[in-house]
C-alpha cells in the first residue's frame, strides 16, 4: 500500500496524511477480482479473507480527488436470509396461519457467509469510505444494503456510495467512479418486501399442504415435500391449463379447395380464399362447381419488395426464449452461463429488460473487436465497410439502467455450452445493427368459377442479416411467371379433408413468454422459478421440451380451483409485482404492501382450511388413492397443536397462545419460551373449554383477543355466567379475581 503523503497549506508546516482507506464489495468475487484488475492496471494484491472463496485485492486509487488505498473484496449472493425465529421453525411449533403475523428477522446461518460477514466486519475499521459494486438491479441492491447494515453496525460514521455500472469494462468501471451515486433503498424495500412475503406465505401454504397431505395419502405422498410459492403455482399453472385445454379438446372435421399448377417441374400451390369450411357437402358443391369449368382466371399478379426484419437488440427475456428454441438450452442453464461470461468481462450485464442501445453508445468498437473472428470475421468487417457502420434495429423497452446484452471482446477459448451461448450473443449482436434481408415475393390472385384462390412465390435478393443469424431460415419459394398468362388449366383441384387440432404441448421459451406477458416474477427471476416447479416434480419435460404436468401439480390446481381460489392462476402474484414496482418508485411503502398483501393471503389461507375436502377430493382422483379416515376427516392440519394467538409477548414480541396443557386443561404462554421466560397464565381447573371470539379488546395494550370460556357449573357464579366471553389483559380485573390469574404482560419472570 501506499505511503502517506505531505500536504502544505499557506506556508504551514508539512503534515504526513495517511491515503484515504476505502473498502468495496462487489457481488461475487469473480466480478471483484476483475474490477480491481481493471482499477489497479493489473497491480493488485491478493490476500487471503476469513472465506476461503472471497479474496481481498488491495491498490491504489484516485477517489473524488483524492489518493485512496483500496480494498476490494466480495459478498456470494445474499449474505443474510429472513427467518423466522427458531422456535417457530419446526413445522409443528405453531399453527400455520400464525405464520402470516408472526415477527421476522434477517441473519445468517451457513458458516462461509458467517465468515464472509467477520471478513467484512475486520475490513471495514479504520475505513473512511464504503463504496458497494454489486450487480446494478433490485437484488443487487439489497445485497448492498445488506453490506451495509453489516459495515455500520462496526463503522457508523463510514461513508456510503454505490457504484452504477452495468459491463467490466474499463470504459464503465472509470464512468462509475465518477458517478458515485447514493444507495437506492426504495429498492432495497421491495426486495425486503418480496422476501417476506415469499417467507409467510409459503411456509403457512407448504406446511399446511404437506403436513395435510402426507398423512391423508401416506401410499403416495408420505415423504414428499409438497411447497408453495407465489410465483411457483402460477408458473405450474400455465403448464396444467395448456394441458388441460388439450386433454378437454374435440377435433372438428372440416373440408376444404386446393388448386395447383405445375409447369416445367415447377409447382404452384394456391390456397382457397374461404379458408375451410365444416360443412362437407357445402366444399363439394363449390367443388364440382369448380370441376365443370375448370379453368383459372388470373385476376392479378403482383411482386414487391419483401424484407425478413434483423433481430432486436437482445434483453434477457428473449435470451432465455430464444436460447431454449435455439440451442436447446434450459433458462436456467443459459442464465448460469450468462452471468459466468459477466463476471469475465466477455458479456455486458445479463439481467437486462431494455431492447434499445443508448444513442451515445459506442457500437462500432463492439464490432471491430469481433472481425478476427474465422467464423463471424468477415461478417463484422462488412458491417464497417460495406453498411457504413453499426445502424441497430430499435425496440420500444428500457429499464433505464442496462443496456441490452451485448458482447464486450472477442474470445476464442470457450467450450461446450459456455461457447454456445457466447457465439448466439455475438451473431445476435451482429445481426440486429447490421441489415434486414431483402427480397422480392409474387402474389397471385385466380378466380375458378367464382371461387377466389391465391397463390404466393418469394425471392430472397440480399440475405444479409441471415448470414450470420444461423438460428432464421427464409429461403426462396419458386413461382411459374404469371405476368403474361391470362387463364390457365390447373393440374389438379382437389377437395381435401382434415380436423381441427389442439393447442401444443408449452415449451420452456412458451412458458417464459406467458410469465412476461402476466407479470409472474421478472427477467431475473423466470429461469429459477421454472427450475423449482421441475425440481418439486410439479412438471416434467417429454420429447426434449415439452412440459407436462404431474399428477399432483394437477391434484393441487383442482383442489384449489375447486374451493373457487385462483392459486394457480396469474392474477395474486400479479397485483404483488405491481405493488413492488410502486415500491420502487416511491408511489408505495413497504408496510402498506405487506400488510394489504398478508391479508389477502391470509383469508384465502383460512378458506382452505375451512375447505380442505376438496383438496382431498381432488388428490384422491389424480393420486389413484383413498385418503386415511375419508375426505375432510380429522383435524384440517394433522400433527399440529392448536395454539390459538391471544397478543404479542411484551417481553419478545413472540406470540402468547392459548393451548392445553398437557396433564389436562388451559394455560396462556409465551411461543418464545425458552429464550423467553416470561410467566405463564395457568388457567383454573374449572375451565372445561376455551377459544378464540374473532374479536378483540380495544382498551387493552396490544389488543388482545378475546376468549370465549366455558367453566364448570356455577364456577364463577354470582358474578360470571358459566359460558362468557372476556379479555384477560387487565382491563376487568373481577375477571382475573375470579379466575385466581395475573393479567397478560404482568413482567413476572419464571424461576427455576
Amino acid at each position: 500500500m501506499s505511503k502517506p503523503y505531505k500536504l502544505r497549506n499557506n506556508n504551514q508546516p508539512w503534515k504526513m496524511v495517511a491515503p484515504l482507506k476505502v473498502l468495496n464489495v462487489a457481488e461475487k468475487n469473480d466480478a471483484a477480482k476483475n474490477i480491481a484488475d481493471i482499477m489497479s492496471g493489473g497491480h493488485f494484491n491478493r490476500r487471503e479473507g476469513l472465506s476461503k472463496f472471497n479474496k481481498i485485492y488491495e491498490y491504489q486509487y484516485m477517489v473524488q480527488g483524492a489518493q485512496a488505498n483500496m480494498v476490494m473484496t466480495s459478498v456470494s449472493g445474499h449474505l443474510l436470509n429472513m427467518e423466522f425465529p427458531d422456535q417457530y421453525r419446526k413445522w409443528w411449533s405453531c399453527h400455520p396461519v400464525q405464520l402470516f403475523d408472526l415477527p421476522v428477522e434477517k441473519g445468517i446461518k451457513e458458516e462461509n457467509m458467517l465468515m464472509i460477514k467477520k471478513s467484512l466486519e475486520k475490513e471495514v475499521r479504520g475505513c473512511k469510505l464504503l463504496i458497494i459494486w454489486t450487480d446494478c438491479d433490485r437484488e443487487g441492491e439489497n445485497i448492498g444494503m445488506e453490506v451495509v447494515s453489516v459495515c455500520r453496525a462496526i463503522n457508523r460514521g463510514i461513508k456510503i456510495l454505490r457504484a452504477k455500472f452495468s459491463e467490466i469494462t474499463r470504459p464503465s468501471i472509470e464512468r462509475a467512479m465518477r458517478g458515485l451515486v447514493q444507495m437506492d433503498e426504495n429498492v432495497s424495500n421491495a426486495v425486503d418486501c418480496r422476501q417476506e412475503l415469499d417467507l409467510r406465505i409459503g411456509a403457512a401454504f407448504t406446511r399446511f399442504q404437506t403436513m395435510r397431505l402426507q398423512k391423508k395419502f401416506p401410499n403416495n405422498l408420505s415423504e414428499k415435500l409438497i411447497s408453495y410459492g407465489s410465483c411457483q403455482f402460477p408458473t405450474m399453472g400455465f403448464v396444467v391449463e395448456r394441458f388441460k385445454a388439450i386433454e378437454n379438446f374435440t377435433p372438428e372435421p372440416f373440408w376444404k379447395l386446393k388448386v395447383t399448377h405445375e409447369v416445367d417441374n415447377c409447382k404452384v400451390d394456391f390456397s382457397w380464399k374461404r379458408v375451410r369450411l365444416f360443412h362437407q357437402m357445402a366444399v363439394q358443391a363449390y367443388h364440382d362447381i369448380c370441376m365443370e369449368d375448370p379453368i383459372a382466371k388470373v385476376e392479378e399478379c403482383k411482386s414487391k419488395p419483401k424484407n425478413k426484419w434483423r433481430p432486436l437488440p437482445l434483453d434477457t427475456v428473449e435470451m432465455e426464449k430464444l436460447s431454449s428454441r435455439k440451442l436447446h438450452l434450459s433458462a436456467k442453464t443459459t442464465m448460469t452461463i450468462a452471468e459466468k461470461l459477466y463476471t469475465q468481462g466477455l458479456i455486458s450485464y445479463p439481467r437486462t429488460e431494455t431492447n434499445i442501445f443508448p444513442k451515445e453508445m459506442d457500437l462500432t468498437t463492439l464490432v471491430e473487436a469481433q472481425t478476427v473472428d474465422q467464423q463471424w470475421g468477415t461478417f463484422a468487417g462488412r458491417i464497417l465497410t460495406e453498411w457504413n457502420g453499426p445502424h441497430p434495429r430499435a425496440g420500444k423497452k428500457s429499464d433505464q439502467a442496462h443496456p441490452p446484452i451485448h458482447p464486450l471482446k472477442h474470445t476464442s477459448n470457450l467450450q461446450g455450452d459456455e461457447a454456445k451461448v457466447y457465439e448466439f450473443i455475438v451473431r445476435h449482436f451482429l445481426a440486429c445493427v447490421s441489415q434486414d434481408a431483402v427480397g422480392k415475393e409474387t402474389t397471385v390472385n385466380i378466380d375458378i368459377a367464382g371461387e377466389k384462390f391465391v397463390g404466393h412465390g418469394l425471392t430472397v435478393l440480399q440475405r444479409n442479416y441471415l448470414e450470420v443469424y444461423v438460428y432464421d431460415r427464409w429461403s426462396d419459394k419458386e413461382i411459374i411467371d404469371y405476368e403474361q398468362i391470362r387463364e390457365f388449366e390447373p393440374t389438379s383441384i382437389d377437395m381435401v379433408d382434415g380436423s381441427t387440432e389442439p393447442p401444443k404441448l408449452l415449451t420452456e421459451a412458451d412458458l417464459i413468454a406467458l410469465m412476461e406477458k402476466h407479470g409472474i416474477g421478472t427477467d431475473a427471476t423466470h429461469a429459477e422459478h421454472i427450475e423449482t416447479v421441475k425440481s418439486r416434480e410439479y412438471v416434467f419435460t417429454e420429447d426434449r421440451d415439452k412440459l407436462v404436468p404431474g399428477k399432483l401439480a394437477m391434484a393441487l390446481c383442482e383442489g384449489y380451483d375447486a374451493m373457487g381460489f385462483a392459486m394457480s392462476k396469474p392474477d395474486l402474484r400479479a397485483g404483488l409485482e405491481t405493488d413492488l414496482r410502486e415500491i420502487c418508485e416511491g408511489r408505495k411503502v413497504k408496510e402498506e404492501v405487506l400488510r394489504e398483501q398478508v391479508d389477502k393471503y391470509r383469508e384465502v389461507f383460512q378458506g382452505a382450511i375451512e375447505n380442505v375436502a376438496k383438496l382431498d377430493q381432488a388428490t384422491q382422483h389424480f393420486m389413484e388413492e383413498d385418503p386415511v379416515g375419508g375426505e375432510g376427516a380429522g383435524d384440517p392440519i394433522p400433527g399440529v397443536a392448536e395454539h390459538l394467538p391471544v397478543v404479542a409477548c411484551s417481553s419478545c414480541q413472540a406470540q402468547l397462545v392459548l393451548k392445553t396443557r398437557a396433564a389436562g386443561g388451559w394455560m396462556i404462554s409465551c411461543q418464545g419460551y425458552p429464550a423467553c421466560r416470561a410467566q405463564p397464565v395457568w388457567l383454573p381447573d374449572c375451565l372445561k373449554e376455551a377459544s378464540l371470539a374473532g374479536e378483540k379488546c380495544r382498551q387493552c395494550n396490544g389488543n388482545p383477543s378475546m376468549i370465549v370460556m366455558v367453566v364448570s357449573r356455577g364456577a364463577m357464579a354470582p358474578f360470571y355466567p358459566d359460558k362468557y366471553t372476556g379479555c384477560l389483559g387487565g382491563c376487568d380485573g373481577d375477571l382475573l379475581g375470579v379466575l385466581g390469574v395475573d393479567r397478560l404482560y404482568s413482567g413476572k419472570m419464571a424461576t427455576g
